[in-house]
């Protein structure tokens, strides 16, 4: 029996937990939370949780990321698909949030709660919060989204910000897996100007195509034989022959043959496959899933990104930077990255990145220097990206690509070069709809006895009635589940240690690696063919908003 003097000190505990609970949160500084991080505790916070998925030897996650040299991305780095390559610190798995179980404290949570929780704004808030710190000298962003975008995708704040549509990369990004998310471009003033220096809506669509073709026709392609379908665009305005049909002038609805070089004020830059103009910005949001949202983005952000590429490379010093790389990582060398966290974190190849997440009050807090560099390494070091993104390569050819992103219509077209459906195949190599095979609703719906069901997955491909939604959109009950999920680790506040949204400890997942064989070598499971582009020609066109949108259904 507690004596009474335990049972005092127990209320006592119990009342103060309740007068912090309730009490109104701090005022608001987004930099505070920055400004008062210590040591790093995880050096090695650029190597995503999903690298310790424990693959055994008939589960491949890796080939999506780990592949062969393509485009100008030379590392070349297959064989991590039969390796855990990692530093001796590397070796212990600091994301501890996948082993978490969370599910009494999912219960505790209301749907009603946390509907209301989702579909407030954290975001108009962040930017005169920065600006209230004029010695701020990180990105602050300038994209009022209140004011949403015009049907061509022009955010209507006049930013020059554009928004596109295109097909999730495998896994992780997929709404079944606890997030949504879109992503914007902005292209340098030069770039939006007409030779003249005046701005230009007609140039900088043209230039915007440009870049479209540069980074989205997969290396099989030369340079003289380029097609990329395209928004109708003006010569004229171009000042040059871009469908390769003799005559400069009319609308334009392709590309044919890679442009020498640019339109308007920034016709004296080259074009180069696969290299963004410098001064090129991306802004990415990652939110959570509303299963009513016919989009299903949530109004409140998990995650506001920022990219930059602040310089370009030469062929020499991009040869030199790759090579430095694959010799760091032969020899167990460290990642390291210039930058704090109000400067951004630069990697070797031109690219600058910064992010601001939820606070414990869900308002928007600039990331520490830790958290930012768990997007470093995506971003720095993988074979299968181009020009370190991941998105634009992606995007929905044409005019349907332009907007903000909705699945509605995406099929699941194949990865350049190959013959099946980019979702069935990696279905097939996972043998489960996330890497750490934890997504159980996408083993219920596709592996039914264990095996995976083709016909039905196929039927989001070309020639079937479906789409990508059929196949990574998760039920209601599943969408909720994940939001609770991820709003404890808002609360936590403990982003260092994985931000995946896991209601249940992950099994798949080493905590621990003392033998660093994949296994997947000596099953042949090894593949080399991942690609980042994907074969749109596998059907004849992609709908752009044209089936009724749907809500998750439970």
């Amino acid at each position: 029996m507690n004596s009474p003097r335990l049972l005092c000190a127990a209320l006592l505990a119990t009342a103060a937990l309740a007068v912090r609970a309730e009490a109104p949160p701090a005022a608001y500084d987004p930099l505070a939370a920055a400004a008062a991080e210590g040591l790093i505790g995880n050096v090695e916070a650029g190597v995503p949780p999903q690298c310790y998925t424990k693959t055994g030897a008939r589960s491949n996650p890796c080939w999506t990321c780990h592949t062969s040299r393509n485009g100008r991305n030379q590392t070349d780095d297959w064989r991590l698909q039969q390796r855990y390559d990692f530093s001796d610190l590397g070796r212990t798995n600091h994301w501890t949030n996948l082993f978490q179980d969370r599910r009494a404290a999912i219960a505790g949570i209301d749907d009603t709660a946390a509907l209301a929780y989702i579909r407030q704004d954290n975001y108009s808030a962040l930017r005169p919060a920065l600006l209230a710190h004029p010695d701020y000298q990180g990105w602050v962003p300038d994209l009022d989204y209140r004011q949403g975008f015009d049907a061509a995708g022009f955010a209507r704040d006049g930013s020059d910000w554009r928004a596109f549509r295109y097909k999730p990369f495998p896994g992780t990004f997929w709404p079944t897996n606890g997030s949504t998310d879109d992503v914007l471009i902005r292209l340098p003033v030069a770039f939006r100007n007409d030779a003249a220096g005046h701005p230009s809506g007609a140039v900088y669509k043209i230039n915007l195509a440009i870049v479209e073709a540069a980074m989205a026709v997969p290396d099989s392609v030369p340079d003289a034989k380029l097609r990329r379908s395209i928004e109708p665009v003006d010569e004229t305005a171009a000042g040059m022959d871009l469908d390769g049909d003799g005559r400069i002038g009319g609308m334009a609805i392709q590309i044919r043959g890679l442009p020498a070089h640019y339109a308007g004020a920034a016709a004296g830059v080259p074009v180069l496959r696969y290299d963004y103009p410098q001064g090129t910005e991306f802004l990415h949001t990652v939110r959570y899933v509303d299963p009513d949202a016919p989009d299903l983005m949530s109004a409140r952000f998990k995650e506001v990104r920022y990219a930059i590429k602040r310089f370009q490379l030469n062929e020499v010093t991009r040869k030199w930077r790759y090579d430095e790389e694959a010799q760091e990582r032969d020899i167990g060398g460290l990642p390291h990255y210039s930058g704090t966290s109000s400067s951004g974190q630069t990697n070797a190849f031109g690219w600058r990145l910064q992010g601001y997440i939820e606070d414990a009050a869900g308002r928007l807090r600039l990331q520490t220097r830790e958290e930012q560099i768990y997007c470093m390494g995506c971003h720095t070091g993988i074979g299968v990206t181009v020009d370190q993104t991941f998105s634009l390569p992606r995007k929905v050819p044409g005019a349907a690509g332009w907007g903000p992103q909705n699945l509605t219509g995406i099929q699941d077209v194949p990865q350049a070069g190959s013959t099946e459906p980019e979702i069935l195949r990696y279905l097939r190599r996972v043998g489960g709809g996330d890497e750490f095979r934890a997504n159980g609703e996408m083993l219920q719906r596709f592996f039914p006895g264990g095996r995976l069901d083709e016909a039905k997955v196929r039927r989001a491909a070309p020639g079937g009635k479906g789409d990508i939604r059929d196949l990574i959109v998760p039920s209601r009950g599943r969408a909720l589940q994940l939001d609770k999920a991820y709003m404890l680790i808002v609360r936590e506040q403990s982003f260092i240690h994985g931000r995946d949204a896991l209601p249940a400890p992950a099994a798949n997942v080493h905590a621990q690696l003392d033998n660093t064989d994949t296994a997947l070598k000596a099953s042949g499971r090894t593949y080399q063919d991942g690609r980042l582009w994907l074969d749109w020609d596998a059907f004849q066109s992609v709908n752009s908003n044209t089936q009724p949108a749907r809500s998750l259904q439970h």
